[in-house]
């Protein structure tokens, strides 16, 4: 079964499904860039959180980003989301880097 819209895609426990951010293809100025000098950035923007993971005695240990967040991430590492022709990734939130704050 394909999955038809990431939107029903609900992460579990403590995993954090995001989505890279495109690198810019133009300048500032209006240079058009050939693919093969723009390269893949590490930031991502957070679609779905799970709930959170449980520690040892059972308590639920909060989530440290929301959707909507803008963070950094592994350059490798995820497990990758495809849904139609968009690329996705859910990591740990422990994986997540750092939450960039605009």
């Amino acid at each position: 079964m394909a999955l038809r819209n990431i939107k029903n895609l609900a992460p579990l426990l403590d995993r954090v499904l995001v989505q890279r951010i495109k690198p810019e293809t133009k300048t500032s100025s209006g240079i058009y860039l050939p693919e093969s000098s723009v390269k893949d950035i590490n930031q991502a923007k957070v679609l779905a959180v799970g709930p959170g993971a449980l520690d040892k005695n059972g308590n639920k240990i909060p989530m440290s980003v929301q959707p909507g967040d803008k963070v950094l991430i592994p350059q490798f590492g995820g497990s990758p989301v495809k849904v139609g022709e968009e690329e996705y990734a859910l990591f740990r939130d422990s994986e997540i880097l750092a939450k960039i704050n605009e």
